[in-house]
């Protein structure tokens, strides 16, 4: 697949602009890295449309304006490094690793992160390292960190995940009743406590402990 045409990417950033991604290192990651390495079959030919699409082992790809509303929610600066649970197809993490130090990534899905690995190595990223493992738990062995993104929706913000952020760190994460709104959230770590941020209603697949089937 050779990406999009100058005029399929021009409607791609418009439609990423149009939904509130203003943020124009976001938007210029968005643009580096193709989402149709990221889809298999059929749905690669929508790679471009502003929609999910299913990925293996029933899971989604994040429609891409949410993809940046989040990404531009993190703040990031280019020493960060960033916890990523729920590897998905490992289109989010690739656009990390454009604009952060180190990203981690973790999914509970082997052959998911065993996919998004061929992509990464396809795309030369060396600063993204992907596990499999129960990522409500966080990564205590590298944390702490800059920043978390959870790519899946939790009744509260996760304990553990926010004992693995740094003060001054950010977390961004969906929250919410699996089948019910959810509201994506913006938990800030300062000296004092915690501080929230309601982003905007989303929708994404729950956040589940243990191991995928496949593992």
């Amino acid at each position: 697949m050779s990406g999009p045409d100058a005029e399929t990417q021009m409607q791609f950033l418009f439609a990423l602009r149009s939904r509130g991604v203003t943020d124009s290192a976001v938007l210029e990651a968005m643009e580096a890295v193709d989402r149709g390495l990221f889809l298999r079959g059929f749905f690669s030919e929508r790679a471009y449309e502003d929609v999910p699409l299913p990925i293996a082992c029933g899971q989604t790809i994040s429609q891409p304006s949410v993809v940046g509303l989040m990404t531009q929610a993190l703040q990031l600066s280019p020493r960060d490094t960033v916890l990523e649970v729920g590897t998905g197809s490992g289109y989010q993490a690739a656009i990390l690793a454009k604009l952060a130090r180190r990203v981690y990534t973790v999914d509970r899905h082997a052959q998911l992160v065993r996919e998004a690995r061929q992509v990464f190595q396809k795309l030369r990223l060396a600063n993204v390292t992907s596990i499999v493992g129960d990522g409500s738990h966080g990564m205590r062995e590298q944390a702490p960190f800059d920043r978390i993104i959870v790519t899946a929706a939790a009744e509260d913000p996760p304990g553990p995940l926010l004992a693995q952020l740094k003060p001054g760190g950010i977390m961004v994460v969906p929250v919410g009743q699996s089948d019910a709104v959810q509201t994506l959230i913006r938990v800030r770590k300062t000296e004092t406590g915690l501080e929230y941020d309601e982003l905007r209603p989303v929708r994404f697949v729950p956040l589940l402990e243990g191991l995928g089937k496949d593992t």
